[in-house]
């Protein structure tokens, strides 16, 4: 029995904001649980276990119709948690994996009917590294044939030093949790005036999740919303959100997911820059059955 602490709020409260019909969590995770698919020994994470069934119901109380399911590297390259949970909600639920650069593409083909379309490398100092540039376009080439895209979750640090290498990516590219940027540091800052430069290339997406960790405040991490909603406005078709479910690796308390459901009118203050950034972005860009 895993007998870790949790890294999720047990009781989250139900949010007054009311997601619009289909809305989608674009990046959330599910770990074990262990006794069933076993964390990979070389985690440096290894948390009480936060299974489909509570992910689930977490959705279910907040309103998310879609979901894509991001492997994290608590079980390493073994998409098997992953998959279960997409397999449980076939068709509303999709995935990101994650995989070695070398992977063959029988591998990536089997993947991709198990319901992945993606691709995800950190570059986080407390995550293991991700592929070089070079080798990373060469793998986008190869997932140009199955219409998977590549997601990178990065120091803010990093941006610019990966921003030319990433606009010549042949497949389309997420930017995970608004390049981790620091909330402290203001909105004319370097990493996110680079981020905002990198936007600019058409094949770049962006995760406006991950408020809280930009954040250096308390909830409501207040200080996050001003880069959130400049993203949210300034690249309206090409933004996505996501709980980040169960927040692991976060520096305090676990989240209130109500309390981050409720900052989405602050992030996207109109009706439409809602049911972009919730509903028509996500259905577009993973494709899911409308």
């Amino acid at each position: 029995m895993n007998t870790a602490p949790i890294t999720y709020h047990p009781a989250p409260r139900k949010p007054s904001f009311v997601m619009p019909a289909g809305a989608c969590d674009t990046h959330c995770h599910v770990f074990g649980p262990g006794d069933r698919f076993p964390y990979a020994p070389e985690s440096r994470l290894q948390p009480g276990d936060a299974p489909k069934e509570k992910l689930f119901a977490l959705h279910d109380m907040i309103g998310i119709e879609r979901c894509v399911i991001v492997q994290t590297g608590v079980h390493g390259f073994d998409n098997s948690a992953t998959a279960d949970a997409i397999s449980a909600r076939a068709g509303r639920y999709l995935g990101i994996a994650l995989l070695p650069a070398d992977v063959p593409d029988d591998e990536i083909a089997r993947h991709h009917a198990l319901g992945f379309r993606g691709i995800r490398f950190n570059y986080m100092a407390h995550l293991e590294g991700g592929a070089s540039m070079d080798t990373l376009l060469r793998l986008a080439d190869r997932l140009s044939k199955f219409g998977w895209h590549l997601q990178i979750h990065m120091d803010s640090d990093l941006i610019a030093e990966k921003a030319s290498g990433l606009a010549k990516a042949s497949v389309p590219v997420v930017i995970d949790h608004m390049g981790r940027i620091d909330a402290s540091r203001g909105l004319d800052q370097v990493p996110f005036n680079a981020l905002q430069r990198l936007m600019e290339t058409r094949h770049i997406h962006v995760k406006v999740s991950g408020g809280e960790r930009a954040s250096r405040l308390d909830a409501p991490y207040e200080d996050a919303v001003p880069f959130a909603r400049k993203l949210v406005e300034t690249f309206p078709d090409r933004v996505l959100w996501g709980t980040d479910w169960p927040h692991p690796n976060f520096r305090s308390l676990p989240p209130d997911d109500g309390v981050l459901v409720d900052l989405i009118p602050e992030i996207a203050p109109t009706r439409e820059l809602q049911q972009a950034l919730l509903v028509d972005n996500p259905l577009r860009f993973y494709r899911f059955a409308a």
